[in-house]
């Protein structure tokens, strides 16, 4: 017979369970999670594939148009403005009508922008504006994926296995850039930059297809909660959600996790949107089929390591911080010292390995803390993590810009490499000071 007390801890655990309309909590039968966790990987690799089809093809079209550094810079940047607006919101609605048919609506509207940007390079306005557009809009509709799919991990997913979940999706970035890096630089050696956009954009609208018909079209394909009794709890009016938020977010935990995530993003988002031209820059005649292909190789297989090796050391009996907090120190310090590594103007051989290292060991930020957002917080894993990569794509934006800048200001790749180890190592030690995996929400 359960107290008072436990009986109302229960009911206010159920209660934010299902505290959202519609939302639907019931893990996938594993059939079906084998199912939606590779469709999850392509669509996240196409999502990379779109995202990173621009920078790939920064240096072709910055000759077409004859734009400086600052100015793709602009460019780049503008992809972050819109992915900033997005991110919130998504996670918020996909917590309460479910991630899936969010992804889908989100994923058909940046594959159109993706198959129209060609076109609106020969509209009378100047290219500048119409490709600063079209990479807001980029950003606007793609903003919503993380926060889905950590919506849609939090409440399909088993606990045990979320961390090799997410780090098996986490792959489809990596494949993504490989993919748009290999492919993208045959094309561009053979053709030019408007097929890399056009072919990612139709094999987007192919995979919302797909899932559309076979997956949320079918009922049965939707595992559905009975109907709870409104006894299980009450529904938290706006005062009791807003001091809830404020309560969760002001907890040093979620501060640290949210600045650790803002600082690993910022310092990514700016490796990736820069690192083509670097190659391009630094080794004139290297294959943009050798450094675009390479380190995203070599992040497929490190992303899978570390998520095994975080599931592995959990199930061990290694407290579940410690394991955040490793893997933590790995993406965000040990890829650092291979980052400065590169100051040295090493050779291009090394200078690929080197790369190669810091992208791989950055990808053990899927079993740290894009995870601990499950351990904190899994009644609203997708609005907090749209908070979180909201931070992240702000930084993000301003990061790659002044990074532009910066290049310009000091000719030198040196200061930027400088610049991203710094800004990684302070999210690292607030994130080990003050990290936790212990449940806020509650």
């Amino acid at each position: 017979m359960l107290s008072s007390e436990e009986t109302q801890k229960n009911n206010i655990i159920l209660d934010l369970n299902v505290r959202s309309e519609g939302t639907k909590t019931q893990p996938w039968p594993r059939s079906l999670a084998q199912t939606w966790t590779i469709m999850l990987l392509l669509v996240t690799c196409l999502l990379y594939c779109a995202r990173m089809a621009m920078p790939v093809c920064a240096v072709a079209m910055a000759t077409e148009f004859g734009w400086s550094k600052t100015e793709i810079g602009v460019v780049m940047s503008g992809f972050f403005w819109g992915y900033c607006f997005t991110q919130i919101v998504g996670g918020h609605v996909s917590d309460r009508i479910g991630g899936e048919r969010v992804l889908l609506m989100s994923t058909i509207a940046w594959a159109s922008i993706a198959t129209l940007t060609p076109v609106l390079t020969h509209l009378n306005v100047s290219p500048l504006i119409t490709m600063t557009t079209a990479r807001f809009l980029m950003g606007l509709f793609q903003g919503v994926h993380y926060p889905c799919l950590t919506s849609v991990c939090a409440q399909r997913v088993e606990d045990g296995e979320r961390g090799f979940v997410m780090s098996i999706i986490g792959c489809g970035c990596h494949l993504g850039v490989l993919s748009v890096g290999g492919v993208g630089s045959v094309i561009l050696e053979w053709y030019s930059w408007e097929p890399v956009f056009t072919i990612v954009g139709f094999l987007s609208a192919m995979w919302a297809f797909s899932v559309w018909k076979y997956l949320l079209k079918a009922p049965a394909r939707m595992p559905e909660v009975p109907e709870m009794s409104s006894n299980h709890g009450h529904q938290l009016s706006p005062q009791e959600s807003a001091s809830f938020w404020l309560k969760l977010c002001m907890e040093p935990a979620v501060l640290s996790m949210v600045f650790a995530h803002l600082c690993f993003s910022s310092s990514y988002y700016t490796l990736i949107s820069w690192l083509p031209t670097f190659f391009k820059e630094t080794y004139p005649q290297a294959k943009g089929c050798v450094f675009n292909v390479v380190p995203w190789f070599v992040a497929m297989v490190s992303s899978l390591i570390g998520g095994s090796l975080s599931s592995y050391l959990i199930k061990m009996g290694y407290k579940t911080v410690n394991v955040r907090k490793m893997m933590q120190f790995c993406s965000m310090g040990l890829s650092g010292m291979f980052l400065l590594m590169l100051c040295r103007n090493p050779s291009f051989t090394l200078a690929v390995a080197l790369v190669s290292a810091a992208v791989g060991l950055g990808t053990f930020n899927s079993s740290g803390v894009t995870v601990n957002v499950h351990d904190l917080a899994p009644s609203c894993a997708g609005a907090l993590f749209g908070i979180m990569n909201t931070c992240g794509a702000f930084s993000g934006l301003l990061l790659v810009y002044f990074s532009g800048y910066l290049i310009e200001l000091t000719r030198s790749w040196a200061s930027v490499f400088f610049l991203l180890t710094l800004v990684n190592v302070m999210g690292l030690i607030l994130f080990l000071l003050l990290g936790e995996a212990r449940r806020l929400d509650l």
